[in-house]
């Protein structure tokens, strides 16, 4: 529907102005009427450049589904009709794309759809977790309850991702760094010496000779060196999308020293809040590990957590499963056992959710600790070599000289 700017004098001679989304004009005056307000100005407010041209719309990030979450939770707990929740979210969001779908979902509820439905046409958006919650809530008549659960498990796993992002910058920008050296010296450092080696004559030492060859190499066959970087980057994204590729990648990064650490509490920590977040909210346990191995963002953990499912559908219990696939440590397990047999598993899940949250942060911290003098290490020893390269021959002559 169009959205309408007005501007209207109160019974108290009170200028006042707003925008209304309504079918035409004459809705808006007769709404405003009713509300007392006399001296109506309308018009239909100009539409965004960004509603033509939908890429300037910006993308919807996980910020703005959180505080979508959190104020929707606060107004339903206040007892507001859920089309007036979603007009009032509507005006006041931002992010016009994010705007835009909250206003459709508005629609969509008015035509007799349900909260569920409408938001599962914005699977980018709302995924299969958020969707499967609120149909929870919307069942259980605890809607404000299970958005604010949402909320919060939203917030702590954006804590948890940007935790792992930080502790990727770091050596991918010292790399970043490292390849901008060696390109500025080959190119535009070791020339230069090349023309006074070359007056000096003599032959030169094998380092400096290799030395003035990659130089050359990356001067006249640059565009190979590029082609060979950007079919690299290809590869690796056709194997990954392959399954048995992109099991033997996450198979090898589970693998690693120190990283794959990281990852393996970071997929106890996911999988603890969220399937803690979906049992408390009424979703079945065979549907949350459905709907959590989707969500794990590693094919090997995904594998487990499907087999787990399987053994608890023959009447196993959760804790067997996840100890026979050696990615869960003893203590998770044991402490899941204990939370099924005293019927609190979620509670225990999200417990065990909060200590893996730290165990995240002492990880990355000891991961950068440990990786800043590699980093320091590596660059120096390759900056330090091409300049070594570079002055050896110098010594020579010195020597020679002498």
């Amino acid at each position: 529907m169009p959205v309408y700017l007005w501007e209207g004098v109160t019974r108290k001679d009170e200028l006042k102005k707003g925008e209304i989304e309504a079918a035409d004009e004459l809705a808006v005056r007769t709404f405003l009427r009713r509300q007392g307000f006399k001296s109506l100005e309308i018009k239909k407010k100009p539409k965004d450049l960004a509603e033509y041209l939908p890429f300037l719309a910006g993308k919807v990030k996980e910020k703005n589904v959180v505080v979508f979450c959190r104020v929707f939770s606060t107004m339903i707990s206040a007892g507001l009709p859920l089309i007036q929740c979603l007009d009032l979210l509507a005006q006041q969001e931002s992010n016009k794309a994010f705007a835009k779908i909250i206003r459709e979902i508005k629609e969509d509820i008015e035509g007799g759809t349900s909260l569920t439905d409408a938001l599962k046409k914005y699977p980018k958006v709302f995924d299969e977790l958020f969707t499967n919650l609120i149909a929870a809530g919307e069942a259980g008549g605890v809607l404000d309850v299970v958005l604010e659960r949402l909320s919060n498990y939203m917030e702590k796993a954006m804590k948890l991702k940007s935790r792992v992002k930080g502790a990727m910058v770091y050596p991918a920008s010292i790399l970043l760094i490292s390849l901008g050296v060696v390109a500025l010296l080959l190119i535009k450092v070791i020339p230069v010496f090349r023309g006074m080696f070359e007056s000096m004559g003599g032959e030169l030492p094998p380092l400096t000779a290799v030395m003035i060859a990659a130089s050359d190499f990356a001067q006249s066959y640059w565009w190979i060196i590029l082609s060979i970087l950007v079919l690299i980057y290809v590869i690796y994204n056709r194997v990954y999308k392959i399954e048995k590729g992109r099991w033997a990648i996450d198979s090898l990064l589970l693998k690693m020293p120190l990283l794959g650490e990281l990852l393996k509490k970071v997929a106890v920590a996911k999988f603890s809040r969220t399937l803690a977040t979906m049992l408390s909210s009424g979703v079945s346990i065979l549907e949350g590990l459905s709907i959590v191995s989707k969500t794990s963002g590693n094919v090997v953990v995904e594998d487990a957590l499907l087999k787990t499912r399987q053994s608890i559908s023959g009447g196993e219990s959760i804790a067997g499963p996840l100890e026979a696939s050696g990615l869960f440590p003893p203590m998770v397990v044991q402490m899941i056992a204990v939370g099924e047999a005293t019927g609190a598993l979620d509670s225990m899940l999200s417990k065990i959710a909060d200590f893996y949250d730290d165990e995240v942060d002492a990880a990355v911290s000891a991961m950068m600790t440990l990786m800043e003098p590699l980093m320091i290490v590596f660059l120096g020893g390759i900056v330090g070599t091409m300049i070594v390269a570079m002055y050896l021959p110098i010594f020579k002559m010195a020597a020679l000289i002498g």
